[in-house]
């Protein structure tokens, strides 16, 4: 008889059955970012079946060299559109993967050209997913950067609730799963609380990368800092700061409290923490839109004497253009900026010598294997084990590749 009192849970190395055949549909305007993870996935599943690795690697669409579905995105010059599939989705488990930010693409309308816009986007997002609704077995999202995720909280302003109808939208449509990478505010997922939803972060493959370009960056607590560019987005630093067991200082927002603290008030930002003189700073948000806080908070910790300055945002848009960081590091202020590759990212940008690309292709790649399989993707998507045995390794000296998934 077992003992009530033992609550141990063992794990099987049990092989999952996969839900059904992978199909994969990706916008034109992400098509080579779709080639990529199409690449690596039809590489990893070869290498299975080369090893027979897994019971069910001999299922019909298990491996193939090509998963990606063939289907075109039509637009009319009166800006009207569709959605037209080359092949039946009938039993596939369906990944939409999509980029609301590309701005990469025009198209001809009868007054002139028109640059796609998120809002283009996620209106031929909604045409894919009802095009393979009732055929498919399962029709799954991923949508790294999340269409107006950026609503953080209520003000006196009535504001439209574009991100929970978009949400709902998606839900009400049949969605399966979401995958949304480093959202602004994890409580949107609040609008569609029956939805399954992942939040997979790039803190992982930030830190892996920014160790593997800058080999003088040393984890320890007397020569790097961890620094949040204000309140808001503490919560992040602060991961950063754990996983890593670095100090964490933060700037925060002076506000008069002596009438209400309304968005017409001037922004005033203080720093709260020891000093960083002759440290590095990770400067972690999780986007960078103008580039103003940046800008404000890596010349501000120049000023009280930081060593080198590494800006980490999983989102680089980059919205004013490359000058202001063109300028931080033709001044010594900044000694990096590193944005995963989960959006279109401009040529220009990529040439900078200031700019690391995080590759977060293989990542995905095997988000989707581990969803097809129906893995549970705790681990995969919590990567503070992985992050602590990098860690604990550099720490001892030994050698290790930081790429190592």
């Amino acid at each position: 008889m077992s003992d009530s009192n033992d609550t141990s849970v063992k794990k099987t190395n049990i092989a999952l059955e996969p839900f059904g055949p992978i199909g994969i549909i990706g916008h034109t305007a992400n098509k080579e970012f779709v080639d990529k993870v199409n690449a690596v996935l039809s590489e990893k599943r070869a290498k299975r079946v080369e090893n027979a690795s897994n019971p069910y690697i001999h299922s019909p669409g298990y491996a193939r060299k090509d998963y990606i579905f063939e289907s075109e995105l039509v637009r009319f010059q009166t800006g009207e559109g569709k959605f037209v599939m080359g092949e039946s989705a009938r039993g596939h488990d369906i990944f939409v993967i999509t980029d609301v930010l590309s701005h990469n693409l025009n198209y001809d309308l009868v007054v002139g050209d028109h640059t796609i816009s998120p809002d283009d986007h996620y209106r031929d997002l909604i045409r894919i997913v009802s095009c393979c609704m009732g055929k498919a077995r399962r029709v799954n999202v991923i949508m790294p950067f999340v269409y107006e995720g950026r609503r953080e909280k209520l003000d006196s302003h009535r504001e439209s609730y574009d991100c929970a109808e978009m949400l709902q939208s998606l839900y009400n449509l049949g969605v399966s799963k979401l995958i949304m990478f480093d959202p602004h505010d994890p409580r949107i997922a609040n609008a569609v609380p029956l939805m399954d939803i992942e939040m997979p972060q790039c803190r992982f493959k930030m830190i892996s990368t920014l160790l593997e370009r800058f080999g003088s960056v040393k984890l320890d607590s007397e020569s790097t800092v961890v620094v949040s560019p204000d309140e808001t987005g503490a919560s992040r630093a602060i991961q950063y700061a754990s996983v890593l067991k670095l100090p964490l200082k933060l700037f925060y927002r002076v506000r008069d409290y002596s009438e209400y603290p309304d968005v017409s008030q001037e922004k005033k930002f203080k720093f709260l923490g020891d000093e960083v003189d002759g440290k590095d700073v990770l400067l972690i948000d999780d986007m960078i839109n103008s580039g103003e806080t940046m800008e404000r908070t890596s010349r501000k910790l120049h000023e009280l004497g930081a060593k080198d300055i590494f800006c980490l945002a999983p989102f680089g848009l980059f919205t004013n253009g490359l000058k202001v960081f063109d300028d931080l590091y033709s001044e010594k202020i900044i000694k990096g900026v590193l944005c995963s590759n989960l959006i279109y990212r401009p040529e220009e940008l990529q040439k900078r010598p200031w700019y690391v690309d995080v590759d977060m292709i293989p990542y995905v790649a095997r988000i989707i294997d581990a969803i097809n399989m129906d893995e549970s993707v705790y681990d995969l998507i919590n990567s503070t084990d992985r992050i602590d045995d990098m860690t604990k390794q550099i720490r001892l000296g030994e050698i290790f590749d930081v790429f190592n998934e």
